[in-house]
């Protein structure tokens, strides 16, 4: 079996892979990404017990127990770029012998699930929603570069989205990635479930016009109006469909929980994110932690 070079995983001298700043002991086998670095001690309050604090950079990771459930939790800072970093170095934590730097031969699936804020494209899932994704739609380039396994399903969605959003031989090149069903069964009661569009930035990306022109000015309506079988689009933002696809790959089990802090149809925003964000946190570790699925 063929080394992994010390130019492709970087590890540091005493064991850490060097972006998220893990060893492999110090991660469960649960982890909840979030953007912001300063919402992981938001998260971990919830803890019982503390086991570790790492930062470095943007990535800041607690590991600790709810009761008996081990979990870590993890920033990954904004977008999609940042996501292709925490996805591969998660994966290189259980899946890379780190001191003989090959692959292992008995695999393990991480269950991976974002805290994320987003946008609703949808009027009737108002601000300070809650919305659980069954499906990401990428309009990234991070997936172009992996060899992607899209079953039939996912297949039919993407040539349907396109046709829809007029995206069909344009610059943007969509891919969908279904989330994992498992992970989705357990936030059922008080989530929207929906697609969430992946997009690579913030503000033309999403339809914000401050000074600049959009290329694709009727994108934010076409993205309200999709139906493909029984779903629709519910939100966007910025990290999804990065993390369902390279879970896909690396076959771990995804699955991302946001709070709606806008409403893009209605053009209304929260009146107090924190507390939104707040609910989302203690509502979501509630059902992780008494959940038999993980």
């Amino acid at each position: 079996m063929s080394k992994i070079g010390e130019s492709e995983l970087i590890i540091t001298p005493d064991g850490r892979v060097y972006h998220i700043n893990l060893r492999p002991d110090e991660l469960a086998d649960t982890v909840i990404t979030v953007g912001d670095p300063d919402r992981v001690k938001e998260v971990s309050k919830y803890f019982d017990h503390i086991e570790h604090k790492t930062q470095h950079r943007e990535f800041v990771a607690h590991t600790g127990l709810i009761g008996k459930k081990r979990l870590t939790v993890l920033s990954s800072g904004i977008g999609p770029d940042n996501i292709d970093i925490v996805m591969n170095e998660l994966d290189a934590l259980v899946n890379i012998d780190f001191e003989n730097r090959v692959i292992k031969e008995e695999k393990k699936s991480l269950n991976i699930i974002r805290f994320g804020t987003s946008g609703s494209l949808q009027a009737d899932i108002p601000v300070d929603s809650l919305v659980a994704s069954s499906h990401g739609i990428g309009l990234d380039n991070v997936l172009h570069y992996y060899q992607l396994e899209n079953n039939e399903h996912e297949t039919n969605l993407v040539a349907a989205f396109k046709k829809h959003t007029d995206l069909e031989n344009k610059n943007i090149v969509p891919y969908a990635v279904q989330g994992s069903p498992k992970l989705l069964s357990i936030f059922k009661n008080g989530y929207h479930q929906g697609i969430t569009v992946t997009c690579p930035g913030f503000y033309a990306p999403q339809g914000r016009v401050v000074r600049a022109g959009l290329q694709f000015p009727q994108l934010v309506d076409k993205l309200s109006s999709f139906q493909f079988e029984n779903h629709r689009i519910t939100n966007f933002e910025m990290e999804t469909s990065a993390i369902f696809g390279l879970g896909r790959i690396f076959g771990h089990h995804c699955l991302a929980v946001n709070t709606i802090v806008a409403n893009r149809v209605r053009k209304e925003f929260t009146k107090d994110g924190a507390k939104s964000i707040e609910n989302m946190i203690q509502k979501s570790l509630e059902l992780l932690s008494s959940s038999v699925e993980i």
